[in-house]
């Protein structure tokens, strides 16, 4: 369960009676995350390593789904699960824990869940994966469910893989929804919400096929936001710096954002030609699992809220700094009382830049004058406990 603090809304003051209900729709693989932490080094074949810490939380597409619902937004998730005990766990832990909407959602008979076990060592992750391709529920009329009846998320295919997305035709309406670009995939779902209204935000992963082409990512065309790391975004644009490939890519989609992993984040808005940098902050990596998903639910979260685009670089960071402090992928997204608890604390810290705190300066307008202090103990993720 989140210690989010309640009643923080960001998008409180632009709501209006005929918005839509959901905020953010997002849809894909959702696993169940085993992690291991506190290891000196790299697993040694032929040997046996003791890790200092272990936890299980909702993997794959549940980080990003956990990192929006704990700033406050809507959040609806379209995503098959096992109807084995991993399944039913995370089930819970998303609909009961986080309050995301599971209605799109939908129980497989006999599909064991996808597996990832991360292995988290000097600020890096090993991972390895285990799952099978989600078969295609059956046509049943009414909404998502547990015991397999399929609503317009089921009802429009099965994934391709385990790793693969379930495809609604019909997502809901949305104020937003985030996409996973892959080389020479179209899913129908990216084009309908666009057309509704949503601002899609698309990421993108390595790109296994190497050829690095822009014009294979055909969802980009209805993508808002842009969001790869410096080396996917230098090879996509074939340039040698990581801003040059911002500005490049502005020219395709609104938004450009590159992240710089220590060195923080770039963006470029084509639309005006502002552009914006912010440095990482420097903390203690636990385990890095999940990052980038917060991320982007952070720049998500900004951009829905009409932020500057300064503003909306620095609280992604800053929401992606605080996820690595704790382990597990969608149990380490901060909550509104984890960045209350941190703003608290850094400006009563000696020795501050000043220029630094006026950087986070607009987090004052945002939350409450009073907060819990740091460090604040979350929930432990994992399997069997009673909490």
């Amino acid at each position: 369960m989140s210690t989010d603090t309640p009643g923080i809304d960001p998008l409180e003051a632009l709501r209006a009676p005929r918005d839509p209900a959901c905020d953010v729709f997002l849809t894909g693989p959702v696993f169940l995350d085993i992690i291991f932490t506190g290891l000196d080094s790299a697993p040694v074949r032929g040997t046996e390593s003791w890790a200092r810490g272990m936890g299980s939380s909702p993997g794959g597409v549940a980080n990003m789904a956990t990192a929006l619902a704990r700033l406050g937004l809507r959040t609806a998730l379209a995503a098959a699960f096992g109807d084995d005990h991993y399944g039913e766990y995370c089930w819970d832990a998303l609909e009961q824990g986080e309050g995301i909407d599971l209605s799109m959602s939908h129980t497989v008979p006999g599909w064991h869940s996808p597996v990832t076990v991360s292995m988290a060592y000097e600020g890096e992750r090993t991972m390895v994966s285990h799952g099978h391709e989600a078969p295609a529920p059956a046509p049943v009329a009414g909404t998502g469910s547990r015991a397999g009846a399929t609503g317009a998320a089921g009802a429009a295919g099965a994934s391709t893989g385990a790793t693969a997305p379930v495809f609604p035709q019909c997502p809901p309406r949305a104020r937003a929804a985030v996409a996973s670009l892959a080389p020479g995939r179209s899913e129908p779902w990216v084009a309908t919400a666009a057309r509704d209204g949503a601002l899609v935000f698309g990421d993108v992963g390595w790109d296994e096929t190497g050829r690095w082409d822009l014009d294979a990512l055909p969802d980009l065309a209805h993508c808002e936001a842009f969001l790869p790391n410096a080396e996917e975004a230098m090879r996509y644009t074939r340039t040698d710096c990581p801003r040059a490939a911002a500005h490049a890519l502005a020219e395709r989609v609104p938004l450009a954002v590159v992240t710089l992993g220590a060195e923080g984040a770039y963006a470029v808005d084509g639309r005006t030609g502002t552009a914006a940098a912010v440095p990482a902050i420097e903390v203690e990596a636990l385990d890095p699992t999940g990052a980038g998903d917060v991320f982007v639910a952070g720049f998500v979260t900004g951009t829905l809220a009409d932020w500057p685009l300064a503003d909306r670089l620095a609280f992604a960071g800053l929401t992606a700094a605080l996820s690595v402090q704790e382990f597990g992928g969608s149990l380490s997204a901060p909550g509104w009382a984890e960045i209350a608890a941190w703003w608290q604390l850094i400006r009563t810290c000696d020795r501050q830049d000043p220029a630094a705190l006026e950087r986070y300066a607009f987090l004052d307008d945002l939350l409450p004058t009073t907060a819990r202090a740091w460090p604040l103990r979350r929930a432990v993720p994992t399997i069997g406990f009673r909490q």
